[in-house]
């Protein structure tokens, strides 16, 4: 079973604005100081989970984590599919860099049948609830 990676969506607020961005082929390469020791599980088939506004809201698929550079200047660079899967919101305290994200954890995919045009807020409470 692939083993996930989490991670703050700075600078983007919406989902819709992260499917745009990701068509751009810079914007499908995240940065990061740290290489991931569990690389190998991430690459066979992991995701790389975004939350944004306090949830977690869609994923991308990790391609390839690579470490470019040695030493003090030695950086991580995860490669990310240009597709946009949204997921049902799943409410995430803020912190810094990146988390490993067990399978068990994830929340489900949205599947175009279960697509609203609620807001994702309520929608999120909805679910939390239990009415939804």
């Amino acid at each position: 079973m692939p083993l996930h990676m989490i991670k703050l969506c700075v600078g983007v607020s919406e989902v819709e604005t992260l499917e745009a961005n990701a068509a751009r082929s810079d914007w499908r390469i995240v940065h990061t100081r740290m290489t991931p020791k569990r690389a190998a599980e991430i690459e066979d088939g992991g995701s790389l989970y975004w939350v944004m506004k306090g949830s977690v809201t869609c994923r991308q698929r990790i391609l390839d984590i690579t470490t470019v550079g040695e030493g003090k200047e030695s950086r991580c660079e995860i490669k990310l599919d240009s597709q946009v899967i949204r997921t049902a919101p799943l409410a995430r305290r803020p912190f810094q860099g990146w988390r490993y994200f067990e399978p068990k954890d994830a929340p489900p995919d949205l599947s175009v049948a279960e697509a609203t045009d609620l807001p994702d807020d309520l929608a999120r409470e909805l679910r939390e609830l239990g009415a939804w």
